[in-house]
Formats: structure tokens, sequence, C-alpha cells
């Protein structure tokens, strides 16, 4: 494995290069497609190219060797400036289409997220409701569409973690789900009989779709106890959003 590596990421210092330059063309194709999974592949394939040419340079260096620090390092440094520039460039100019042709569904019961129009928190907290008789969700917009805080109240006798997972209704298609578990993650502790209220503090996103183009999304509750036993879900409610705006 050693001899493998010496051989063709090292003395051969121009495959690194052209790996990163290829990955890097990959990644600027897939810039605008909605494969959650595959985006998530491409994004790893390219930070894993740069950090192999990142080794590379370092051997290099090591070595004494000049010219290949110079052809790697130029590479890698306008690689990512030019990759920043065009994907900044690509995402303000070109609109996201995710939500053109969906529609809401009538006869599917749905409910609106309650407006936070401030980043000061005593107007958010003058806003946010504090009880609820029953177990509930409640999901409020943020200062930008696409961008949400959700409250849930629950009687729990098991601590853990409570996430969400959203998908959108009539495709069923999961959504931000490379960041959505982190992003929507809250602890939980005992209640001791009693429902309690917890909260984000900080936004999550929804990046699928744009403003102006409302559609139906399903947000599942789920929780992850500390003790014992797998994660499932707690509950579910529709609501009409819109995505954020890149």
């Amino acid at each position: 494995m050693k001899i493998i590596l010496r051989k063709y990421l090292f003395e051969k210092w121009w495959i690194p290069i052209v790996f990163f330059i290829l990955i890097s063309i990959i990644y600027i194709f897939s810039l605008g497609n909605t494969n959650n999974k595959l985006n998530q592949i491409i994004d790893w394939t390219l930070m894993s190219s740069g950090i192999i040419l990142l080794i590379a340079i370092i051997w290099q260096l090591i070595k004494g060797n000049t010219f290949p620090v110079v052809i790697q390092g130029g590479t890698l440094i306008l690689g990512f400036l030019g990759l920043s520039f065009i994907t900044s460039f690509i995402m303000m100019f070109s609109p996201d289409t995710f939500a053109d042709n969906l529609t809401i569904p009538a006869n599917i019961e749905k409910d609106y997220p309650i407006d936070i129009s401030s980043f000061f928190s005593n107007e958010i907290d003058s806003v946010r409701i504090v009880d609820k008789p029953n177990e509930t969700f409640q999901l409020y917009n943020s200062f930008q569409p696409g961008l949400f805080e959700y409250d849930f109240w629950l009687k729990s006798n098991r601590s853990g973690t409570l996430y969400l997972k959203a998908f959108e209704v009539t495709k069923n298609i999961e959504l931000s789900s490379s960041r959505l578990k982190e992003q929507s993650s809250i602890k939980i502790e005992l209640t001791n009989g009693e429902i309690k209220r917890f909260g984000t503090d900080n936004t999550f996103t929804i990046y699928e779709g744009e403003w102006g183009k409302p559609y139906l999304a399903r947000f599942e509750i789920w929780f992850n106890p500390d003790d014992y036993g797998g994660e499932f879900k707690v509950f579910e409610k529709n609501y009409v959003i819109e995505g954020w705006m890149r």
C-alpha cells in the first residue's frame, strides 16, 4: 500500500492535480442538482481530493521539490477560490426549480408557520406560544423565508435528543437531509409527568425551493433516547412552507 501511495500519489506529482481538477469539474456540473445523497458524495469526494493534494504538497515540501510544490499549491489555492466564485455566481443567478411543478393538495390537513419577524429575542419570545395542553408541534417562520424554528410540547419519562425530518408531501422527497438533523436537534429532559415545551435556540434551513413558491411539507419529529433502544418517530404535522433563497 505504501509503495502504491508513493508511486502514484507522491512520485507522480501531477496525479493529485488531475484528480482534484476532475472532481472540481464534476462538482461544478452538479450545482443545482436536488439529489441530496449525490450532492453529499460529490462534496465529500471534492474535499477528499483537496486533502490528498495538500498531503502531496507537504510530502514534496519535505523532499525539497520546489517545482511540484508551486504547481500543486497554486492549483489547490486557485481551485478553491475559483470554485467558491463559481458556486456563488451560479447560486445567485440560477433559480431553484424544486417547487415549480408542485401543487398543494386541498384534501390534506395542513397548517402555516407563525411568523417571527425580528432578530431580537424579547420580540421572538412575545410571539412564541408558551402553553399547550397536549403534545403538539409548532413551526415558526424566522427572519427570512426558508429559515425556521420550532417548539414541541411533550411528556417524557426518558431523556434524549429530539430532531426533525422533513418531506415534500406529494412526492415524498426528503428535504435538506444532510443538515436538518444536526440543525434541528434539541435536548430533552425528564418532565416528571407534566407536558413541557422544548424548542430551538437557533434557526434551521430548508434549502429546497425559493421565496414566493410555497409547497406542502411533512415535518416528522423523531426522538433518540439516551438510555436504550433506537430512535423512533413521535409526531408529524404538515406545513405550507417556502425554501431558502441562496
